[in-house]
């Protein structure tokens, strides 16, 4: 019999991704614990799309259904609450919460997303997730043909300003000061009619979250339906950090083929480590996740 506190497998994060990993982890007997704090990180998107049998379902839809189904497993357990402190130990990990209980594991998954930086621009906050989109394969196609603004400069923003062309012709590029593309990106980018403006973004004039238009510090404005923009970040939690869990160069959660991270035991899913974000990879990741860590766990205890 195990102890209340002690489990195979901690999952910190209990969204997508998360639920994902531990139905995969549930199927395979294994005794987990999600702890999850409730900041999911589209909250504030009204749908989600491109996700097959989901396409255009509610956010909040999925996960009440994937919770439900996750719950029916009854080796897996739910705590709600922030994850603040976690120890390797000789046996696993110890992870404390903030109301002070502790939790141990023989192996622990980060499944705790990324926390966008958004500009202090006003009004921008407010659109984010519904007309400021970060991704035209999870939005495009419901605005497609939409006054669309990209706000992106340099390589980033010439790449970016080709992708979404795909969705629009009606297409402007806001470097939000001086243009650095090159000579060249400049010109093949007059030759396709997107318009380079490259004044100061002071504001967003929008109506529930819809877009109407952008304002600048020289008190000119556009209309404009959509805006994509692809924000800075950083880990929405520092314990991975804290472990001694490596980075990549874009400041993703470093994983191998199997999503180990550089620490013995611990794995990650989902947008810590996925560079293309959408909840149907979100999905994928967690339940490739929870395979290889049961895999892990089998090879431990038949080999000995």
């Amino acid at each position: 019999m195990r102890d209340n506190n002690t489990y195979d497998v901690i999952i910190i994060g209990g969204s997508y991704s998360g639920l994902s990993a531990a139905m995969s982890l549930g199927r395979s007997l294994r005794q987990v614990l999600v702890i999850d704090s409730g900041s999911r990180c589209n909250r504030q998107t009204p749908y989600s799309y491109n996700f097959i049998t989901q396409d255009g379902e509610r956010p909040e839809v999925i996960s009440a259904k994937a919770l439900i189904q996750v719950d029916f497993y009854d080796t897996v357990h739910f705590y709600n609450g922030l994850a603040i402190g976690a120890i390797k130990t000789e046996e696993g990990f110890e992870i404390k919460t903030e109301s002070g209980k502790l939790f141990i594991s023989k192996k622990l998954l980060f499944a705790t997303g990324i926390k966008d930086l958004l500009p202090k621009i006003d009004g921008f906050r407010e659109c984010w997730g519904i007309s400021i989109l970060h991704c035209p394969y999870c939005h495009g196609y419901e605005v497609k043909k939409e006054k669309t603004a990209i706000i992106a400069n340099g390589d980033m923003g010439f790449e970016f300003a080709k992708l979404i062309s795909n969705w629009t012709n009606d297409l402007r590029v806001l470097t939000n000061g001086k243009s650095i593309f090159t000579v060249a990106q400049s010109k093949v980018l007059e030759q396709h009619k997107i318009e380079i403006i490259e004044d100061e973004i002071v504001g967003v004039k929008q109506e529930n979250g819809n877009v109407e238009q952008l304002l600048f510090k020289n008190q000119k404005a556009i209309d404009v339906k959509v805006i994509y923009f692809r924000p800075p970040f950083e880990q929405h939690c520092p314990l991975p950090e804290a472990l001694g869990c490596e980075l990549t160069e874009q400041g993703l959660l470093k994983i191998n083929a199997f999503q180990k991270t550089t620490i013995p035991g611990v794995f990650a899913s989902g947008d810590c480590h996925i560079q293309a974000r959408s909840v149907a990879m979100a999905v994928s990741s967690g339940s490739f996740a929870g395979a290889s860590i049961n895999k892990e766990l089998i090879d431990e205890s038949f080999l000995g």
